[in-house]
């Protein structure tokens, strides 16, 4: 191949050299006559050099038009190149016209003609250009695309050469990114041990000083209670000293003390003085502190607002608890069914309750709104608004003609159900106000703030009688257990506690529960509590012993709400599934009632056999047990 290619060039290179050498002569010596030629003739000469350009551009294109067909034919066609051959004439002008030799080619073509009229030689004995010439330009065209595919791949390479070293920058980038995650994660897990080894170094001593802390609760406990005793032992003194000073004798039966005591007639002395003059200061100065700001205004005052209330004492065998034990029958077997659907409000409902003495029930709910409506119809019979945020808890009054409202604006609002409006806003609290309370008296309403305090408000001081304090998270409920001083809390710092609201101390904190406890509330009879955290696990406490009695896992969802059956023996859970659970104490057993499918926010028993539950769709469902 590469010795026709030589001999190729040597062929080219000869008739180039003949061309050089040809001279055209102003007249000829012959005869010849030229014949016209037609102006539409396709190859026709033009008469101004203008229009021989063009023509030869036309001609131009041809040849490479025809040079791309024929490279295009090769490379589809499985015929050989040899098959294809091609004129010497038009090999000739192809040749000039690509190197610009157009006065070259302008000869050649006037005497290439004129041989040929002249009938000295024909084209047939030019003969055909060799194979060897075509395949060279069918190579060199081949060679041009190729340089150009090279060309683009070159930059291809280049560009991808770019993004490689990009992306290796950006790998050594992360590798020392890890590199530094790795030493200050190794950092922190020894900084850790340390703090864990440190900690544990401390758990016996934290141990000595919890117990220590207990046992002064306890005694604390004890030390009012023998100082309650005493001020009863005053008082009884104190009237027996009245009697004799009036002129009766009279005999003073001492039920606290467990004997009879008799005074005569005489002179007052050193004892009965001290004793009218502890009953006349008993008013005045003040038992125990808190750390509200309200208490140390008394303080400094040294004497309460004439308006505030008396808290009340914590008698054993109240009637009031002896009434209710009465009324408490245990429920027969069979479950709940759902018998309705109350739509009360338009968004989540958070909190109900129900009135002491009639079939009316209290909601409400995250669009600022309270509703009072008939059951089971469930028509509206009032609706409040003034909040600003959403309804958190609701509470009706121990007699039924007022309510308690709190939300998340920090406020706690009083309503008079004759007037249909609010007459008292109570403002105190630095967040939001999660839950509020009535206590049974009906003159001290309690409400739990996310600012991780409660407060004790007195209804006809109009004031905050005491902030309890001592909780380190967010406290999510408050209720008082009835007929008595004590309240609970429920925390988001996994702890229940107990407080005195005639002092404003915690008396003791219930520990167990390891996500944040939502709910806690009291049985009928004040025996036992129930509390429910956010991982859906129900626990339930002993009043008297101070013990934990038992621990249901019911989640994992959250459970949102806690209450106890008027009896007792049932227990119901809202969770945040969308069903409500019920556990019955006397058998160990949970039912699981499901209803709409939404997240279930508060659960109410209402009589006997009906149960109540509010959804976050704005909507009620009634239960009914059926056996």
């Amino acid at each position: 191949m590469a010795e026709e290619a030589a001999v190729s060039e040597a062929a080219v290179s000869e008739a180039a050299f003949s061309l050089q050498n040809i001279t055209i002569t102003d007249d000829s010596k012959d005869d010849y006559q030229y014949e016209e030629v037609s102006a539409d003739d396709e190859f026709s000469l033009p008469e101004d050099d203008e229009d021989l350009s063009k023509a030869l551009q036309s001609i131009h294109d041809q040849a490479e038009d025809a040079q791309i067909i024929d490279f295009l034919s090769v490379l589809t066609s499985e015929k050989s190149v040899s098959d294809i051959p091609q004129a010497m004439d038009d090999f000739f002008c192809n040749f000039l016209v690509r190197l610009g030799m157009h006065r070259t080619l302008d000869c050649f073509q006037t005497e290439w003609y004129e041989l040929i009229e002249r009938g000295m030689f024909t084209v047939n004995d030019a003969g055909l250009v060799p194979d060897v010439y075509t395949r060279n330009q069918q190579l060199e065209t081949e060679n041009l695309c190729l340089k150009k595919d090279l060309e683009s791949y070159k930059q291809s390479v280049n560009k991808t050469e770019e993004a490689l070293q990009k992306m290796q920058k950006e790998r050594d980038f992360h590798r020392m990114n890890h590199k530094r995650v790795v030493q200050e994660k190794n950092r922190l897990v020894s900084d850790l041990k340390r703090l864990k080894a440190h900690y544990a170094s401390y758990e016996p001593m934290l141990k000595q000083l919890s117990e220590k802390y207990q046992n002064s609760l306890t005694q604390k406990m004890l030390t009012s209670l023998e100082r309650d005793k005493a001020m009863g032992q005053v008082t009884g003194l104190q009237a027996a000293l009245e009697s004799l000073e009036s002129g009766y004798a009279k005999q003073i039966s001492e039920t606290k003390v467990g004997h009879d005591c008799t005074r005569k007639k005489g002179f007052e002395g050193p004892s009965q003085k001290a004793l009218r003059e502890t009953r006349q200061q008993k008013f005045i100065v003040v038992a125990s502190s808190s750390c509200d700001p309200d208490k140390d205004a008394e303080k400094k005052m040294g004497r309460r607002d004439l308006k505030d209330s008396e808290f009340p004492d914590d008698p054993e065998g109240t009637p009031s608890f002896e009434h209710a034990k009465e009324h408490t029958q245990p429920l027969k077997s069979g479950q709940y069914q759902l018998s309705s659907i109350v739509k009360v409000h338009d968004f989540a409902v958070s909190c109900l309750d129900l009135h002491p003495r009639k079939s009316i029930v209290l909601s409400g709910g995250d669009d600022r709104l309270w509703k009072t409506w008939g059951f089971p119809d469930g028509n509206i019979l009032l609706t409040g608004d003034g909040h600003t945020d959403w309804l958190s808890g609701c509470c009706f009054r121990p007699s039924g003609t007022q309510l308690v409202t709190s939300s998340g604006d920090c406020t706690v609002r009083l309503w008079d159900l004759s007037r249909r409006g609010c007459i008292l806003t109570l403002r105190g609290h630095a967040r939001a106000v999660r839950g509020c309370s009535w206590h049974s008296c009906g003159d001290f309403v309690a409400s739990a703030s996310a600012d991780g305090t409660g407060k004790i408000w007195d209804v006809n001081s109009e004031r905050c009688r005491y902030t309890l304090r001592g909780h380190k998270g967010s406290v999510n409920s408050i209720e008082f257990l009835p007929f008595s001083s004590t309240a609970v809390t429920s925390s988001a710092d996994k702890t229940l506690s107990l407080w005195d609201v005639r002092t404003g101390l915690r008396v003791y904190t219930f520990q167990g529960h390891v996500h944040s406890c939502n709910h806690a509330t009291f049985n009928r009879k004040g025996e036992s509590i129930a509390s429910c955290d956010s991982s859906g696990v129900l626990k339930l406490w002993d009043m008297r012993k101070l013990l934990p009695i038992l621990s249901i896992d019911a989640g994992p969802h959250p459970a949102n709400h806690v209450a106890f059956h008027r009896s007792g023996d049932r227990v119901a859970l809202a969770s945040s599934e969308g069903s409500v659970k019920v556990l019955s104490l006397a058998v160990g057993q949970l039912s699981i009632l499901r209803g709409p499918g939404v997240e279930v926010r508060c659960v109410r028993f209402h009589g006997q056999d009906s149960l109540l539950s509010a959804g976050a769709d704005g909507r009620v469902c009634l239960w009914t047990w059926a056996q």
